[in-house]
């Protein structure tokens, strides 16, 4: 079935009813027009609270943290105290925990039809399961009452493929037109093309245009029509959202996605933000655009206030990074025993919070958390079965050095070799393939740390989420030096991925991202799985390498490993990944940080600035 809200090939000038009596109605002549922006992304099924430490009041503090029914409670109740409301959702709503991996996307459509976003943008993952599994997601978001616009202008479904049956504005838009305050604002779509194209599982004949030429094509459409308030709604990275807004005439506002960056002033806190909230830049017609985004996970909403002046050019923007609290705040004491704050240190904290208009202790909605309950009564008895135990904090990492974990034992301890997990995955995906001599395994397929302590199912499904199944591959030395390189160019590249940094068990090597393009990644060393002596990689030897199905594909820049595929030289084993590694654990026993020698990367050279 496909969406009623789907976008009409009517001509703008019908949609929004301009010509020369009725410009007024576009705020040509109208007096100054302020909107309030309310806006998620990158919550990847993450509907669960999770915890969040910051260093306030003096001392390190756990809160209970974010949460979809607490991002509910909290765009509800600045909704009520704003006018001119505008609720945006930057896309990669989809994948990430148990929660997607057992229902779908059905508790994460149920959940945002609670909110009723004014528009949705595509991210790369919502193509995880291919175009029909999007479909699947995108017929649940419209089951319910909001008719939410998905938009994604430069994604080009084929007509009679799953999200275009009819035709190509079946399931997406390239914008949609909000009018509130007698203004008329357009909102444009815009999806990572290359990102989403080699890192997620689109279909063949689904087209993914330029960024930059896209968004500009329909500034001017929007533009041509009257419509003189414009707003990107991109899933594309904070990096090149500046650069985009630089580039562009006549865009406003730039609110992203994709790059899990926070924003504001968090410093004092222990977090890094990555700059400004909003960050202002100048675009091509010398005016000001305001770029916002919202962190990651479910734990923060953005709110940002735009002001145009008559003529429709932004004169002030402004607002605040929400981080989302709960009421559940824990401490440890000298001995490292954990205690529930009370009396004045309680209150200390609280006044602290209170104080700070980034942070907010946030009741969770109720109906959102009675939704939430009923999905997550049918994980508890499968998910919390424990399997193993870790015997110490393995650090989750892409990029050696990225920062990517959120457990305060792993900072700084990346640097040179990169994650713990992601190695300890490859090692499971060789010992269960038994075929194989050594196995890749890219970084983004790898999405949590595991903490010390008892590892669960749910931990196992949570850590490798995608529907990925191990395939094992024939190779020669010199193809498998081929796609590493290919691996690690594409995790540096500003329209890559890092999660296309690669992992591995039974190899080993240097990265020297200073070096040229193809020879950054050396010194390759092969143990296989029958050798005891680590060796130079011989590029005439053939060796079976087994990956997870995603990268098999050629995907996430492994472009070899599809060549390798095609060629008929690949055998799916049809064994899921999160379950492997959960029979991996069970086989162990105990999990711990790999030996200094068996870290695939073994030193690593960032890129000069």
């Amino acid at each position: 079935m496909f969406r009623k809200t789907a976008w009409l090939a009517i001509p703008i000038f019908a949609l929004v009813g301009c010509n020369s009596d009725n410009d007024s109605s576009n705020g040509s002549d109208s007096a100054a027009f302020t909107m309030n922006i309310l806006h998620i992304n990158d919550h990847h099924s993450n509907v669960e609270e999770g915890s969040q430490a910051l260093t306030i009041a003096g001392q390190e503090t756990e809160f209970s943290a974010g949460g979809f029914p607490r991002v509910s409670a909290k765009i509800a109740e600045r909704e009520a105290q704003l006018d001119n409301v505008l609720k945006l959702h930057a896309g990669d709503a989809i994948t990430g925990t148990l929660y997607f991996t057992s229902f779908e996307g059905e508790a994460d459509a149920e959940l945002m039809n609670q909110v009723c976003f004014d528009a949705f943008a595509l991210g790369n993952h919502e193509f995880d399961r291919g175009d029909e599994g999007l479909k699947k997601f995108l017929d649940l978001l419209d089951s319910g009452s909001c008719n939410t616009p998905v938009l994604a202008a430069n994604v080009k479904p084929q007509v009679g493929t799953p999200l275009a049956p009819f035709a190509e504005g079946d399931y997406i838009q390239p914008y949609t037109i909000k009018e509130m305050g007698g203004e008329q604002v357009g909102i444009i779509g815009i999806d990572i093309a290359n990102k989403t194209r080699n890192s997620s599982s689109p279909a063949e004949t689904t087209e993914f245009l330029d960024e930059t030429e896209t968004a500009q094509a329909m500034i001017d459409e929007l533009e041509a029509a009257g419509v003189n308030k414009i707003i990107l709604l991109t899933h594309y990275q904070y990096s090149n959202d500046l650069v985009l807004a630089e580039n562009l005439t006549g865009v406003d506002v730039i609110i992203g996605g994709d790059s899990h960056t926070l924003l504001g002033d968090f410093a004092d806190y222990g977090l890094t933000a990555g700059g400004p909230y909003p960050t202002e830049r100048t675009n091509a017609d010398g005016d000001r655009v305001c770029v916002a985004q919202a962190w990651q996970y479910s734990r923060v909403v953005g709110e940002l206030s735009v002001t145009w002046n008559a003529d429709g050019t932004v004169e002030s923007c402004s607002g605040t990074p929400h981080l989302l609290l709960g009421e559940t705040i824990v401490r440890e004491d000298a001995n490292g025993d954990e205690y529930t704050p009370e009396g004045t240190e309680a209150q200390a904290i609280l006044d602290a919070v209170a104080a700070d208009p980034q942070l907010s202790i946030v009741q969770p909605d109720a109906t959102a958390s009675q939704i939430l309950a009923y999905y997550t009564n049918q994980l508890d008895t499968f998910r919390n079965q424990v399997v193993g135990t870790a015997t110490e904090d393995l650090c989750l990492e892409r990029i050696p050095g990225q920062g990517r974990s959120n457990l305060p034992s792993c900072e700084g301890t990346t640097d040179d070799r990169g994650g713990d997990i992601a190695n300890l995955v490859a090692q499971a995906f060789l010992f269960l393939s038994k075929n194989a001599d050594v196995s890749i395994q890219n970084a983004g397929g790898v999405r949590t740390d595991i903490a010390a302590g008892n590892i669960t199912i749910g931990d196992a499904y949570t850590l490798l989420p995608f529907a990925n199944t191990l395939v094992d591959l024939t190779m020669t030395g010199e193809e498998i030096r081929q796609v590493l390189n290919e691996a690690v160019d594409f995790a540096h590249a500003p329209d890559g991925s890092t999660g296309a940094y690669p992992y591995a068990a039974g190899l080993r090597w240097d990265v020297d991202m200073t070096r040229a393009s193809g020879e950054r990644l050396f010194n390759i060393e092969v143990k296989s799985r029958d050798e005891t002596q680590w060796r130079p990689l011989d590029d005439t030897e053939s060796l079976n390498v087994v990956t997870n199905s995603f990268t098999a594909g050629g995907r996430d820049g492994y472009i070899t490993f599809g060549t390798v595929s095609d060629d008929g030289r690949a055998v799916d084993t049809f064994l899921d990944y999160a379950q492997s590694f959960v029979d991996y654990v069970l086989e162990q026993g105990t999990l711990s940080k790999p030996a200094i020698g068996e870290y695939s990367t073994q030193s690593y050279i960032a890129p000069a600035n």
